[in-house]
Protein backbone atom coordinates (compact mmCIF):
# COMPACT_ATOMS: atom_id res chain seq x y z
CA UNK A 1 0.00 0.00 0.00
CA UNK A 2 2.51 2.71 1.01
CA UNK A 3 4.50 2.46 -2.23
CA UNK A 4 1.51 3.54 -4.32
CA UNK A 5 0.92 6.78 -2.38
CA UNK A 6 2.43 10.08 -3.47
CA UNK A 7 3.78 12.82 -1.16
CA UNK A 8 0.42 14.62 -0.99
CA UNK A 9 -1.34 11.40 -0.02
CA UNK A 10 1.26 10.79 2.70
CA UNK A 11 0.40 14.15 4.24
CA UNK A 12 -3.33 13.55 3.90
CA UNK A 13 -2.93 10.13 5.50
CA UNK A 14 -1.17 11.69 8.50
CA UNK A 15 -3.90 14.32 8.82
CA UNK A 16 -6.46 11.51 8.68
CA UNK A 17 -4.61 9.64 11.46
CA UNK A 18 -4.52 12.78 13.66
CA UNK A 19 -8.21 13.35 13.03
CA UNK A 20 -9.18 9.76 13.88
CA UNK A 21 -6.96 9.50 16.97
CA UNK A 22 -8.53 12.65 18.50
CA UNK A 23 -5.57 13.25 20.85
CA UNK A 24 -2.18 14.94 20.50
CA UNK A 25 0.44 12.39 19.43
CA UNK A 26 4.16 12.09 19.98
CA UNK A 27 6.39 11.56 16.96
CA UNK A 28 7.24 8.12 18.37
CA UNK A 29 3.55 7.20 18.44
CA UNK A 30 2.98 8.48 14.90
CA UNK A 31 5.96 6.53 13.56
CA UNK A 32 4.94 3.38 15.42
CA UNK A 33 1.33 3.57 14.25
CA UNK A 34 1.97 4.55 10.63
CA UNK A 35 5.33 2.92 9.82
CA UNK A 36 6.17 0.06 12.14
CA UNK A 37 2.90 -1.50 13.24
CA UNK A 38 0.85 -0.94 10.10
CA UNK A 39 3.28 -0.09 7.28
CA UNK A 40 0.93 2.52 5.80
CA UNK A 41 3.84 4.81 4.96
CA UNK A 42 7.62 4.44 5.01
CA UNK A 43 9.63 5.90 7.89
CA UNK A 44 11.40 8.47 5.70
CA UNK A 45 8.18 9.54 3.96
CA UNK A 46 6.44 9.83 7.33
CA UNK A 47 9.20 12.03 8.82
CA UNK A 48 9.17 14.24 5.72
CA UNK A 49 5.37 14.54 5.67
CA UNK A 50 5.31 15.44 9.38
CA UNK A 51 7.84 18.20 8.81
CA UNK A 52 5.94 19.58 5.82
CA UNK A 53 2.60 19.52 7.68
CA UNK A 54 4.21 21.41 10.56
CA UNK A 55 5.72 23.99 8.16
CA UNK A 56 2.33 24.44 6.47
CA UNK A 57 0.59 24.89 9.88
CA UNK A 58 -1.66 21.88 9.27
CA UNK A 59 -0.36 20.36 12.50
CA UNK A 60 0.81 22.14 15.63
CA UNK A 61 3.62 21.24 18.03
CA UNK A 62 2.70 21.31 21.70
CA UNK A 63 5.75 21.79 23.88
CA UNK A 64 5.19 19.14 26.48
CA UNK A 65 6.25 20.15 30.01
CA UNK A 66 5.96 16.58 31.29
CA UNK A 67 8.41 14.89 28.91
CA UNK A 68 11.10 16.09 26.57
CA UNK A 69 9.18 14.84 23.53
CA UNK A 70 6.76 17.32 21.94
CA UNK A 71 3.24 16.31 20.96
CA UNK A 72 1.54 17.13 17.67
CA UNK A 73 -2.09 17.81 16.91
CA UNK A 74 -4.10 18.75 13.85
CA UNK A 75 -4.97 22.44 13.44
CA UNK A 76 -8.29 23.86 12.18
CA UNK A 77 -6.53 24.53 8.85
CA UNK A 78 -5.43 20.89 8.77
CA UNK A 79 -9.02 19.75 9.31
CA UNK A 80 -10.24 21.99 6.47
CA UNK A 81 -7.54 20.63 4.16
CA UNK A 82 -8.44 17.07 5.11
CA UNK A 83 -12.16 17.73 4.58
CA UNK A 84 -11.49 19.03 1.06
CA UNK A 85 -9.02 16.39 -0.06
CA UNK A 86 -9.55 13.20 2.02
CA UNK A 87 -10.96 11.49 -1.09
CA UNK A 88 -7.37 11.45 -2.42
CA UNK A 89 -6.64 8.76 0.18
CA UNK A 90 -7.81 5.44 -1.29
CA UNK A 91 -11.08 4.39 0.37
CA UNK A 92 -9.69 0.93 1.16
CA UNK A 93 -6.81 2.56 3.08
CA UNK A 94 -9.20 4.92 4.90
CA UNK A 95 -11.22 1.90 6.04
CA UNK A 96 -8.10 0.03 7.23
CA UNK A 97 -6.81 3.10 9.09
CA UNK A 98 -10.19 3.78 10.71
CA UNK A 99 -10.56 0.20 11.89
CA UNK A 100 -7.00 -0.01 13.17
CA UNK A 101 -7.32 3.23 15.11
CA UNK A 102 -10.68 2.19 16.53
CA UNK A 103 -9.06 -0.97 17.89
CA UNK A 104 -5.78 0.55 19.12
CA UNK A 105 -6.63 4.14 20.17
CA UNK A 106 -6.75 3.43 23.90
CA UNK A 107 -3.54 1.40 23.81
CA UNK A 108 -1.64 4.25 22.13
CA UNK A 109 -3.21 6.73 24.50
CA UNK A 110 -2.05 4.72 27.53
CA UNK A 111 1.48 4.41 26.13
CA UNK A 112 1.69 8.19 25.81
CA UNK A 113 -0.09 9.22 28.98
CA UNK A 114 1.09 6.65 31.53
CA UNK A 115 4.80 6.93 32.29
CA UNK A 116 6.79 4.63 34.58
CA UNK A 117 10.46 4.18 35.34
CA UNK A 118 12.65 2.77 38.10
CA UNK A 119 16.25 3.00 39.22
CA UNK A 120 18.50 1.49 41.87
CA UNK A 121 19.60 3.55 44.87
CA UNK A 122 22.99 3.41 46.59
CA UNK A 123 21.47 1.50 49.53
CA UNK A 124 20.18 -1.30 47.25
CA UNK A 125 16.52 -0.21 47.27
CA UNK A 126 14.73 0.96 44.14
CA UNK A 127 12.75 4.12 43.41
CA UNK A 128 9.79 3.75 41.07
CA UNK A 129 8.44 6.88 39.37
CA UNK A 130 4.85 6.74 38.10
CA UNK A 131 3.03 9.51 36.20
CA UNK A 132 -0.20 10.21 34.39
CA UNK A 133 0.49 12.86 31.78
CA UNK A 134 -1.69 15.39 30.04
CA UNK A 135 -0.35 17.23 26.99
CA UNK A 136 1.02 20.14 29.03
CA UNK A 137 1.38 18.81 32.58
CA UNK A 138 1.44 15.77 34.83
CA UNK A 139 -1.91 15.25 36.58
CA UNK A 140 -0.47 12.64 38.96
CA UNK A 141 3.08 11.85 40.04
CA UNK A 142 3.94 9.12 42.52
CA UNK A 143 7.41 8.10 43.66
CA UNK A 144 7.64 4.84 45.58
CA UNK A 145 10.68 3.34 47.28
CA UNK A 146 10.67 -0.47 47.18
CA UNK A 147 13.08 -3.02 48.64
CA UNK A 148 14.11 -4.91 45.47
CA UNK A 149 14.27 -4.95 41.68
CA UNK A 150 11.55 -7.59 41.35
CA UNK A 151 9.00 -5.35 43.08
CA UNK A 152 10.16 -2.28 41.14
CA UNK A 153 9.86 -4.12 37.83
CA UNK A 154 6.41 -5.49 38.75
CA UNK A 155 5.09 -1.99 39.56
CA UNK A 156 6.73 -0.60 36.41
CA UNK A 157 5.03 -3.23 34.23
CA UNK A 158 1.61 -2.93 35.90
CA UNK A 159 1.38 0.87 35.81
CA UNK A 160 -0.08 1.16 32.32
CA UNK A 161 -2.86 -1.28 33.24
CA UNK A 162 -3.57 0.10 36.73
CA UNK A 163 -2.97 3.88 36.39
CA UNK A 164 -6.63 4.80 35.95
CA UNK A 165 -7.70 2.75 38.98
CA UNK A 166 -4.92 4.21 41.14
CA UNK A 167 -5.83 7.76 40.13
CA UNK A 168 -9.54 7.16 40.82
CA UNK A 169 -8.85 5.59 44.22
CA UNK A 170 -6.57 8.45 45.33
CA UNK A 171 -8.98 11.07 44.05
CA UNK A 172 -11.98 9.44 45.76
CA UNK A 173 -10.12 9.09 49.06
CA UNK A 174 -9.03 12.72 49.06
CA UNK A 175 -12.31 14.24 47.92
CA UNK A 176 -14.74 12.28 50.10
Amino acid sequence: MPSTLDATQHKLLLLFVFDKMEIPLSEETILDLCCHTNNWISYIDCKQALSQLLDASFIFRINNNTTSEPLYTITPEGRVCLAHFFVRIPSSLREVVSESIKVSRMSYRRKQEYFSDYHKNADGTYDVALKILEPTQAILEININVPNRTTAKWIYQKWEEKATQVYSAIYDLLVE
